[in-house]
């Protein structure tokens, strides 16, 4: 048995952190780009990591709100901690890996990673969301709304923020403690904008929708100087696949043999 909520936010989490990987790291595959930047079968790996990553993250981001509005400040404190700590162990770990850290598209798979964990998230507020709300219904759906948008946001834009370096340049953009910053300060403002009442329910939202935006858009053209991944061996050039169906084949009758 499927409960609607889950369904409803699995809904929006997937269309939100999937259509940004399809999107926008999509801008940097072929046709796109004349060569593809990255892996694609290691950017769908990295989503899928996410996918797991941000099960135990949401649950440390609803028990931060919880806190949040009964005042557990060391409780919301601790939560928040386990929330921004565990998402950017989890982006060191994979970029340290041989699988996603071997060359330079390092980047485009923390992005599918975070945008994963953000689709989560998302997940977890869809769920969360209290039914009969009367007449504020509309104020909250507005709210729920934004704010899914918002940590999607915070998840990418502190995805370029946490990579010390990143494209040919080389040069540096900041580090795992200055992406940290930027979360704890956006999912801050998100817990503390229902305290204030109507206004700043969907006025938070939107101030860390504004700051994670610009702070991605800032960044996001260091994406383009990220060299394409070289093949690591040569096709085999044997057979009929080489010419393809309409090419003709070679006049010295070697076609199908051997090289020596």
């Amino acid at each position: 048995m499927v409960v609607d909520s889950i369904f409803l936010g699995g809904l929006v989490g997937v269309a939100l952190s999937g259509g940004f990987v399809y999107w926008e790291v999509g801008r940097f595959a072929t046709p796109q780009v004349p060569v593809t930047l990255f892996d694609e079968r290691k950017e769908v790996a990295a989503y899928t990591v996410g996918l797991f990553v941000g099960v135990p993250l949401a649950v440390a981001f609803l028990l931060f709100l919880l806190a949040m509005a009964s005042g557990a400040l060391v409780g919301a404190a601790a939560s928040l901690a386990l929330l921004v700590g565990g998402t950017e162990l989890a982006q060191w770990a994979v970029l340290r890996t041989k699988y996603w850290g071997a060359g330079r598209s390092g980047p485009f798979y923390a992005l599918g990673l975070r945008a994963s964990v953000g689709g989560i998230l998302a997940l977890a507020l869809v769920a969360s969301f209290p039914a009969g709300s009367g007449s504020m219904l509309a104020t909250k759906l507005l709210a729920t709304a934004v704010e899914c948008v918002a940590v999607v946001a915070l998840e990418v834009s502190g995805a370029l923020v946490s990579l010390r370096q990143t494209g040919s340049s080389r040069r540096s953009q900041g580090g795992p403690l200055r992406g940290g910053l930027l979360g704890a300060v956006g999912f801050f403002l998100l817990g503390l904008s229902p305290l204030g009442g109507t206004t700043t329910a969907v006025a938070g939202p939107v101030l860390v929708l504004v700051i994670a935006g610009y702070t991605y858009y800032r960044l996001r053209g260091l994406l383009a100087e990220i060299p394409a991944p070289t093949a690591t061996a040569a096709p085999l050039r044997t057979g009929p696949a080489v010419y393809g169906r309409t090419a003709s084949p070679p006049a010295d009758g070697t076609l199908g043999k051997k090289p020596p």
